[in-house]
């Protein structure tokens, strides 16, 4: 997928605003454009808009959602976004499926990733690591890996929890060993090499020396290709692997009293004001 430097530019307010941003900001807006600009290629491909689900079931286009508020800040996912409209309810006892359904929704990025490590013969709990590396950006986008580790810790093998944690910082560093290089469109768009914060710097040189090392280290190769705008994906290969790899608690995610109980219910209902 082939990003056009001067409309990306223009989305974050021209060079100006590109220049009064870090080198870690510059990367983050860069990829969270690209899963935006993917998520469109395929609605215009398919003859369809992205879409969100209101409470009635009715789709109203995402496009029409923007439209009616101003943007909100830039850390924050979509479920933040300003919107006259309420969000589809979940059920009394939600599980992945369903949170995948009415708030990862269209999901095309981490389905994409997912698939192609299907495709590749990866590790179960590797395509599994594919499928949630990045559903927390519609919670938040600062520091992702982490607060993404975090929300399925609980319920999850320790490899997958920690394979989403360190992808983040690892994203930026190439290793030859399995063919990731370096991506080039951080040099085609911001002119230079991206230079990480000290802390990521930290992060990756503990994780490249951690026996987990290959775990995260696979996630971000299958990153990589999850850019198609002709891929043909869907959710249906990956129940059964969802069954296998996260432990759904029976009283419904938010409602278990795990550490991470709260992540689930703002998700679930971020309206709410307490």
């Amino acid at each position: 997928m082939e990003v056009d430097r001067r409309a990306f530019l223009a989305s974050i307010g021209g060079v100006g605003a590109l220049s009064a941003l870090s080198h870690e900001d510059k990367a983050e807006e860069l990829e969270h454009y690209m899963e935006h600009m993917l998520d469109d290629l395929i609605s215009e491909r398919d003859g369809t808009e992205k879409v969100l689900y209101m409470p009635d079931g009715e789709a109203i286009a995402l496009r029409e959602l923007e439209q009616e508020a101003p943007r909100a800040p830039r850390g924050t996912g979509s479920l933040f976004m300003p919107r006259a409209r309420e969000f589809a309810p979940m059920s009394d006892k939600p599980d992945l499926v369903e949170f995948f359904q009415k708030r990862f929704w269209p999901a095309n990025h981490v389905l994409q990733s997912a698939t192609y490590a299907l495709e590749t013969g990866q590790p179960e709990r590797t395509i599994f690591a594919c499928l949630m590396h990045d559903v927390v950006l519609n919670l938040i986008k600062v520091d992702h890996g982490w607060w993404g580790a975090q929300l399925i810790e609980p319920y999850v093998e320790e490899r997958i929890s920690w394979g989403i944690r360190y992808h983040a910082p690892l994203r930026f560093y190439p290793d030859e060993s399995v063919g990731y290089e370096y991506p080039e469109m951080y040099n085609r768009i911001f002119g230079h090499d991206y230079v990480p914060e000290p802390y990521i710097r930290e992060a990756y040189e503990f994780a490249r020396d951690h026996r987990y090392y290959m775990e995260a280290r696979l996630i971000t190769l299958n990153d990589t290709y999850a850019f198609d705008a002709e891929k043909q994906v869907s959710l249906d290969p990956f129940i059964d692997i969802i069954g296998r790899n996260f432990k759904q608690p029976k009283e419904g995610l938010g409602f278990d009293n795990s550490p991470v109980a709260h992540m689930w219910r703002t998700i679930a209902h971020p309206n709410r004001p307490l």
